[in-house]
């Protein structure tokens, strides 16, 4: 019998874990009886009472896997680390806020069946304004165009990963990781499937605007190196503009009759020009620079503060999540 591991990010979602056990339940109960599953709540250091009700249900329920993160390691590092402790054949992702609908898994499983190692939601129509949902879309369909790698558009976290990309990511040292290019761009075999995205059933997005610009440029700096040569070739544009620029001053100068003003505020609004470019493009580079000084250092994807059902100590399930420490052969297999 195949397992499938559902795992379920969690931060301040009072309200939605018992919700979202029990329709996942019942998917399985009724469309997936074929195969042994388990559930993963991977709580970021929840302020409400979130990680009490995770302990709460796996009292009673013994396939309910609880990790608890000493602190907000954010999402992508959490949830890097969750992938790296599962132990399921195929593993799915899911939001809490069950935004995503956990009766679309079968027929996700169905793909896999086929021979396809990811199977990713794709969605039609999500609820959101004109202004968030045209920024979204933009940014993903310029990642796509830009990046070396494959990138599905308007296709989120909700997916089925197989076992075998699992194995891939586990290898990856990335201590600032871009988990959803990273596992397309792996992918053998990828499809997806259409559906529209619900609202929240309870509480708030925990994704501002503010949060979600970092992340897409988490996502640029993870799959392209476009804007650091979009940077190279506009430098040499200027550079090529002022010299011949200043060609025009100077022939103008020794061979012209035209009675120039001193030029205080043409230097002037050359001077801020080439600041402003300078730091941007300065800020690009950042990105890139930040993003290696980041995987330079030794340091864990996530620090565990305590597990509910899952065997080993915790020293133990933390050396397999140190990013570089990584192994092809399953963490909690090696517990044993």
């Amino acid at each position: 019998m195949k397992k499938i591991s559902i795992v379920i990010p969690t931060f301040n979602e009072t309200g939605n874990v018992d919700t979202v056990f029990d329709r996942v339940a019942k998917v399985f109960e009724t469309s997936l009886a074929d195969f042994d599953y388990d559930i993963w709540f991977l709580d970021n250091h929840s302020q409400d009472s979130t990680y009490d009700e995770i302990l709460t249900l796996a009292a009673r329920e013994d396939r309910v896997r609880g990790v608890r993160y000493v602190r907000n390691f954010g999402f992508q590092r959490s949830l890097m680390t969750g992938y790296r402790l599962v132990d399921g054949d195929a593993i799915v992702q899911l939001d809490c806020d069950l935004q995503d609908p956990p009766e679309l898994i079968p027929e996700m499983v169905a793909h896999w069946s086929k021979g396809h190692d990811l199977v990713f939601g794709v969605r039609e129509k999500r609820p959101e304004g004109f202004v968030q949902a045209f920024l979204r879309r933009s940014f993903y369909r310029t990642l796509a165009r830009i990046s070396s790698d494959f990138v599905p558009e308007n296709a989120g976290d909700f997916r089925l990963t197989d076992r075998s990309l699992i194995e891939k990511l586990r290898r990856v040292n990335d201590l600032d990781p871009y988990v959803r290019g990273l596992i397309s761009s792996m992918s053998r075999n990828p499809t997806g499937i259409s559906y529209e995205r619900a609202r929240r059933a309870h509480g708030r997005s925990k994704f501002p605007f503010f949060r979600q610009m970092g992340f897409a440029l988490s996502g640029i700096a993870s799959h392209s190196v476009l804007p650091l040569r979009i940077a190279s070739l506009f430098g040499a544009v200027v550079l090529v503009f002022t010299v011949g620029l200043m060609a025009f001053y100077l022939v103008g100068a020794v061979f012209g009759d035209l009675d120039w003003p001193a030029g205080l505020m043409t230097m002037l609004l050359l001077l801020l020009l080439s600041i402003s470019f300078n730091c941007f493009f300065f800020g690009i580079i950042g990105e890139y620079l930040a993003h290696i000084h980041q995987n330079t250092r030794a340091r864990p994807l996530a620090i565990i503060e305590k597990t509910v059902n899952v065997g080993g100590d915790i020293d133990t399930l933390e050396r397999e999540t140190w990013s570089g420490a990584a192994t092809t052969k399953n963490a909690l297999d090696r517990l044993g």
